[in-house]
């Protein structure tokens, strides 16, 4: 098993100990600032983002995150591996304390993501994607990489991922044609494409979820497709993107019908839609 010079483990890592400070702020009464976007910000989107960057400045290479955004491109378009980080996606949901927020870790070469993390704290689920092993949904994760020193995470990792079944999981209801969408960010595009679906498929399960959990979902085959009609940014996709891709689903610009690309000078995704290896639309 090749795991990349040991960088998905330490994104698993890092995404872990992220998801330990985030929970620790969860149960507090924590303040709600603003950023200059008007999106909302948190001491744990704050302390997540400090201990991810520690992690991953062990591995020398360039890290663009939602909380570090301010890099000038003309020194970024030279950066021919980076990692794309969102150390809490679905900051909304955290606030509203509903669970649906997860920690996103990709690692990006030549614009595309070649292995990616998304991390679910509040159900300790890890699912992690790379491009020679696959995608896996990993529950209990926590707890299983917080065994003795003695033992080797890498090692754990790869016992584990021996016992489980490679994503997409088997259809648990076959025949019916599942569409999840965003439950902070509904849109008259939304819903007409939700209509479209309802005449092409006849019955369509409507769902929705928060953050990259909705990438996940469609990775895993829980829903057949996921149309994102409206703004993200590359930190909202780019580890989701590498767990769809390495489970065989697609991440395709909407108009464009082509994967999305990453580090680009305007870090702003265009609409796009992630569909089960098995859709046809």
């Amino acid at each position: 098993m090749n795991l990349k010079n040991n960088f998905l483990m330490g994104a698993i890592e890092a995404a872990l100990d992220a998801g330990r400070e985030i929970l620790s702020v969860y149960d507090t009464d924590f303040s709600v600032e603003h950023k200059e976007d008007q999106s909302p910000l948190t001491l744990a989107d704050k302390k997540a983002h400090q201990v991810i960057t520690s992690r991953l400045a062990l591995f020398q290479i360039p890290i663009l995150s939602e909380e570090g955004r301010g890099i000038d491109f003309n020194e970024r378009k030279n950066w021919e591996q980076l990692w794309i980080v969102d150390p809490l996606d679905g900051t909304k949901e955290f606030i509203k304390r509903n669970g649906e927020f997860t920690v996103n870790i990709a690692l990006v070469e030549r614009g595309k993501p070649i292995l990616g993390v998304v991390y679910w704290p509040v159900k300790d689920i890890l699912y992690l994607g790379d491009g020679k092993i696959g995608a896996y949904k990993i529950e209990k994760a926590s707890s299983l990489f917080q065994a003795e020193e003695a033992k080797d995470p890498v090692s754990i990792l790869k016992s584990t991922l021996d016992q489980l079944e490679r994503l997409p999981l088997k259809d648990s209801k076959p025949g019916v044609f599942t569409i999840v969408g965003s439950r902070s960010h509904p849109s008259p595009e939304l819903e007409a494409f939700v209509q479209k679906m309802r005449k092409e498929h006849g019955e369509v399960n409507h769902i929705s979820a928060g953050s990259a959990l909705k990438i996940c979902l469609v990775a895993e085959g829980a829903a057949n497709i996921y149309p994102r009609l409206g703004p993200t940014m590359e930190w909202d996709t780019a580890a989701g993107q590498a767990v769809a891709e390495s489970s065989g689903a697609t991440v395709l610009d909407f108009e464009k019908n082509i994967p999305l690309e990453y580090n680009k000078e305007n870090l702003l995704n265009p609409w796009f839609v992630v569909k089960k290896k098995t859709v046809i639309i």
